[in-house]
């Protein structure tokens, strides 16, 4: 198969890779953070989300978050909005982008959004109406679709629901997630497919953890399909509290060096971005999950 000569990637770790940090992580050190990611090339960093401070104390300061940033010409920060509430939130930040994000299954709906599938779509609907007549860009993530921690396994028509309601309400873009990292090449590619019968494969993103060592091998079965968009965070931040002590998101290092291995373009210089994983690591006080991170480091310093 052809795959994509371009990718862009979506770097999530101020928002989904610090979300989960036992401590409070200083407003200054995600700004910082955000600064390194976008100097090394990245043009879509989520920058924080706009929710419950009481469910999520590490994005309380979203607002400051926002002001603070260094804006870049043709970098984006989108931002994480559950509802009209955190919609209304964002726009007083002045934010352009906001993600609304929703389930391929009942149970992971009601742990996460305390709301049923068809609840958190009217929501959304809400939401995307709002911000679309705003000038706002909307994408939609779709949690679980490759397993889900409740029921197991996601039909694939499951997530094409999901996925067919957001692209009616107006997302430019819609990710497929595997939020628990079980998935294998062989379901990515099912989904995937089953998703691009109704969507084509340049609005689709995939978002996989590496729960299982599977995640880079889903990115190449999702790029065997079409897909151009992925979703990772620096130094893989980010836990994933549906499987007690694996790593969570795939690392946007071990992503580019395979990326690059392939010849596919994506405009991210790789040694600014170890840098700024290392930023990270070095305030948080842990190594990287990045291998190739690790394995670059060693070898400049041989």
């Amino acid at each position: 198969m052809t795959l994509p000569k371009r990718v862009k990637l979506v770097e999530v770790g101020p928002r989904d890779g610090l979300q989960n940090e036992p401590a409070p992580v200083p407003t200054e050190v995600k700004v910082e953070l955000i600064h390194r990611l976008q100097d090394a090339g990245l043009k879509v960093i989520e920058a924080t989300a706009f929710v419950s401070p009481k469910w999520v104390p590490q994005m309380a300061d979203n607002a400051r978050v926002m002001a603070a940033i260094r804006r870049k010409p043709g970098v984006s920060h989108p931002v994480l909005v559950p509802n009209k509430k955190g919609l209304d939130a964002a726009l007083a930040a002045g934010v352009e982008e906001v993600v609304v994000f929703g389930a391929a299954t009942e149970s992971f709906s009601q742990k996460n959004t305390n709301c049923s599938i068809a609840e958190g779509l009217a929501r959304f609907a809400e939401v995307c109406k709002e911000a679309l007549a705003r000038g706002l860009k909307v994408r939609g993530d779709i949690s679980v679709c490759l397993g889900c921690p409740y029921e197991g396994e996601v039909r694939p028509e499951a997530v094409v629901r999901v996925a067919r309601a957001l692209d009616d309400m107006g997302c430019y873009e819609i990710t497929i997630a595997d939020t628990i990292g079980v998935g294998t090449p062989g379901k990515a590619r099912t989904v995937f497919e089953a998703v691009m019968k109704h969507i084509p494969a340049q609005r689709l993103a995939g978002h996989f953890h590496d729960t299982y060592g599977q995640a880079l091998a889903n990115t190449y079965a999702a790029l065997e399909c079409g897909a151009a968009t992925f979703d990772a965070s620096v130094a893989g931040l980010g836990g994933c509290p549906y499987a007690k002590g694996a790593t969570g998101n795939v690392a946007t290092e071990d992503v580019l060096y395979m990326l690059d291995g392939l010849g596919i373009e994506t405009g991210v210089d790789i040694v600014k971005l170890i840098a700024a994983g290392e930023y990270i690591c070095g305030v948080l006080g842990r190594p990287t999950h990045s291998k190739a991170a690790r394995a670059l480091t060693a070898k400049s310093k041989a």
